[in-house]
């Protein structure tokens, strides 16, 4: 009942909050509205870090308010208490998609409340409910949903592949799809790239548009999808209030140099790499921090280089002792799973003067290095030797992966694919400076030496040699799928929202002549030598009518499944340019009949 007053007093929600704009400041809407509108829950409660015996329940809202619980068990009769913390870098801005426009970069107060539930048993779901009680003292409530802990070894477990939603047009086609197709998930991989602007609050909970992070995955989202003339509207489905979400990091996880004036999207782009403001930072030491405060120096170093903050603070992850929760492993049921924080600042591959891309400095800034965009830098070591790789090198030979039914590796750069973000080389970027006969900088490029790629060079050899089943990632907007000399899987099913293609044949990623850069940038194909998978059940098909290796589609969506009672990775595809039309199951395979 209490979810049905929320949603039938929507209507009046916004039209309250339209009439205040013309009165009162952006920032000062939400508090006025606490006065004339009944509470609201920005999201519906979702699960995160379950273990044999627990698991926390998340929610948001727009109000702090006096009492945030969980009640669950049988007839709800079960109490736990809500821990609620402020998110502190959520803003919105001039290109913040809400009804309330904002002229400039505003801080947009926003609660996060998490419950620890205890006792639980593997792999028995409980039912649940949170309610929030604001200052007032009305509350609100979820509708009822079920919880669980960590499943028990050999519990057969459906778990949804997934990454790159990045409010893409498909999004919420493909979850209502997901829904629709597989029902309840147990678990969501999603492989990084959430959002496209971390700190902007409204793409995670409630662009206009209707398909921010949360909705489509909740069932609560409203995108109208337009194809042939024909609108749509997607609701997404009720996948992650009864699943936990275990997550990478991707680029679009990562925010740039802090600004109060400057767009979100261009401090997002303004990342630099932490060398650079720790070079800064050691110049005014001594007058912004003489008493030597790590807190101010750690605040300083990431509002002068770049931060995951907001990312961080809206998911509870599993944590390790080097990385925390950038890179952690878990076991779930028969999966041992481990995530990495492999993934770099993304840059143009233009090369024009006024280009500051992964090849080139702007000619404008040739002289101005606090302008400097670094190329495509790497936001965490993986290089052999790094705390990282060290760390991998030591979980992979624990008993936790070697044991496992099924080992799994998840981040979010391609180790291999047909996309055109595995190029250039993942490695750091190597500056050259071009300088006339009088010393004039006449040029800033960056090289990335292929022989240097951590992730061919030291990365997969490692997990291969590991017996690795399966290694799952995203970046490039596309499905395709590799099996290495050795056995091992490698998947990209991230065609969920719009692709930038495949690059296979004729078509050619967008490289810099070798005139002007001395490395051998692969055009087509995978640059790292494997030959992509033709799907086997029912692939697409080219105009000549053979199958492709690959989806790379605006109007076709995939999503894949992987089922541990039977052992298979499943992927499926939907017309939504046809949305009458069925879900088409075109690719199968067993995760463990090439793995060593």
């Amino acid at each position: 009942m209490a979810g049905y007053f929320t949603r039938r007093h929507s209507r009046r929600y916004f039209l309250s909050r339209t009439i205040l704009t013309a009165i009162f400041p952006s920032q000062l809407i939400p508090k006025v509205l606490a006065m004339v509108s009944p509470p609201q829950l920005l999201t519906d409660p979702f699960l995160q870090l379950p273990t044999e015996t627990s698991v926390r329940v998340v929610w948001f809202t727009e109000f702090v308010g006096s009492h945030h619980v969980v009640t669950y068990g049988e007839n709800l009769g079960q109490t736990a208490i809500a821990t609620t913390t402020q998110l502190s870098r959520t803003r919105e801005d001039q290109d913040s998609q809400l009804t309330t426009p904002y002229s400039r970069p505003t801080y947009r107060p926003i609660w996060r409340h998490e419950a620890k539930i205890t006792g639980l048993l593997p792999g028995q779901p409980v039912p649940y409910q949170v309610t929030s009680t604001r200052e007032d003292g009305v509350s609100v409530s979820s509708d009822r949903f079920t919880l669980s802990a960590s499943p028990a070894p050999g519990q057969p477990l459906k778990i949804w592949l997934t990454s790159d939603h990045q409010l893409k047009p498909m999004v919420a086609a493909n979850c209502q799809k997901v829904w629709e197709t597989v029902g309840q998930v147990d678990a969501v991989l999603f492989a990084g790239d959430l959002v496209n602007v971390p700190d902007r609050a409204s793409e995670w909970f409630d662009d206009r548009n209707g398909n921010a992070f949360f909705p489509p995955l909740q069932g609560r989202a409203h995108y109208d999808l337009e194809k042939n003339g024909t609108r749509t509207r997607y609701t997404g489905g009720a996948l992650i209030q009864s699943a936990p979400l275990f997550a990478a990091i991707g680029n679009h996880e990562v925010m740039g140099r802090f600004s109060t004036t400057n767009s979100l999207d261009d401090q997002f782009e303004d990342a630099v790499p932490r060398w650079v403001a720790e070079k800064q930072y050691q110049q005014i030491a001594s007058t912004l921090n003489p008493t030597h405060d790590p807190a101010i120096r750690t605040t300083w170093l990431k509002d002068h280089s770049f931060n995951v903050d907001t990312y961080q603070e809206i998911l509870t992850l599993p944590a390790s002792p080097q990385g925390g929760e950038t890179y952690y492993a878990v076991t779930f049921g028969d999966i041992r799973l481990i995530v990495l924080y492999i993934t770099n600042i993304w840059r143009t591959y233009q090369l024009t003067p006024d280009a500051r891309g992964r090849y080139r400095e702007r000619d404008a800034d040739l002289n101005q290095p606090d302008q400097w965009g670094y190329g495509q830098h790497i936001f965490e070591p993986i290089a052999k030797g790094s705390p990282q790789y060290t760390w991998l090198e030591q979980e992979l030979s624990r008993p936790e992966f070697q044991q496992a039914k099924y080992r799994i590796v998840m981040f979010h750069h391609p180790p291999h694919t047909l996309g055109d973000n595995i190029v250039p080389a993942y490695t750091d970027p190597v500056q050259k400076i071009d300088q006339d006969a009088a010393g004039t900088i006449t040029a800033i490029r960056y090289e990335y030496p292929k022989s240097a790629d951590y992730i061919a060079r030291d990365v997969v050899p490692l997990l291969e040699a590991a017996g690795t089943h399966l290694v799952f990632f995203g970046h490039s907007h596309l499905w395709n799928r590799f099996v290495s000399p050795k056995g091992t899987h490698y998947l990209e099913t991230s065609n969920v929202g719009n692709s930038y293609g495949a690059y296979l044949d004729d078509r050619q990623r967008p490289v810099p002549p070798s005139a002007f850069y001395q490395e051998n940038y692969v055009a087509t194909g995978d640059p790292n030598g494997l030959d992509p998978i033709i799907p086997t059940i029912a692939p697409l098909r080219d105009a000549s009518g053979q199958p492709m290796p690959y989806i790379a589609s605006n109007d076709i969506t995939v999503f894949s499944i992987l089922d541990t009672g039977a052992g298979t990775v499943s992927s499926y595809y939907f017309d939504t340019r046809n949305p009458e039309s069925a879900v088409v199951k075109f690719d199968q395979f067993s995760l463990l009949t090439s793995a060593n």
